[in-house]
C-alpha cells in the first residue's frame, strides 16, 4: 500500500531554523555567506535593487530581533534575508549591471530553493520523531524530492 504526499510549505520558524535552511540553500546558486565587512558592501547609486515576496512565511519574534539579518554574496551580487515588521521573512536583492528583472528571477530562485530546503528539513525531522524508517529518497531533474518512508 502506497500514498504520495505534495508538501506545499509554509514557513513559520525561528530564525535558526531559517538560517539554517538559507545556508544550506544558498550555496547551490554560488552564493556564499558575508560575514563582517563583506556584508557591509558599500552601495552606489548605480546599483540595482529589487524585493522578493516570500509568501507564507513567519519568523517567529521570541528568537530573532528586528536588526536580524543574513547576507549572502555572489560576485557583484548582494541577497539579505531579514524580517520585516510583520514577521514575515523578506528578500531584498541588490547587485551592479544586473536588471531588476534578473535580480527578481535570481531572487525567485532563491526563495524556492530556502522555502524547498527548509520544508525537507522539516519533513525529515517529523518522519524520524514518528519512527519512520527513510528507504528512499530520489531528487528528480526538475529538482522535485521523492522520499519512501516506512513505519518502523
Amino acid at each position: 500500500m502506497g500514498a504520495i504526499v505534495v508538501i506545499t510549505p509554509l514557513i513559520i520558524a525561528g530564525w535558526p531554523a531559517i538560517t539554517a535552511a538559507v545556508t544550506a540553500a544558498v550555496g547551490s546558486l554560488g552564493f556564499t555567506l558575508a560575514q563582517g565587512a563583506a556584508a557591509n558592501i558599500q552601495r552606489a547609486d548605480t546599483t540595482t535593487r529589487c524585493e522578493v515576496d516570500i509568501e507564507d512565511s513567519q519568523i517567529l519574534e521570541s528568537s530573532a530581533g528586528s536588526g536580524e539579518e543574513l547576507v549572502v554574496v555572489k560576485d557583484s551580487i548582494r541577497a539579505v534575508f531579514s524580517r520585516d515588521a510583520r514577521g514575515a521573512l523578506k528578500l531584498s536583492l541588490e547587485g551592479k549591471n544586473i536588471s531588476k528583472a534578473e535580480l527578481k528571477q535570481l531572487g525567485d530562485e532563491l526563495v524556492g530553493r530556502v522555502t524547498q530546503q527548509y520544508a525537507y528539513h522539516r519533513i525529515i525531522t517529523e518522519l524520524k520523531s514518528r519512527n519512520m524508517a527513510i528507504v528512499e529518497e530520489q531528487v528528480q531533474a526538475d529538482r522535485t524530492v521523492k522520499i519512501q518512508v516506512r513505519s518502523i
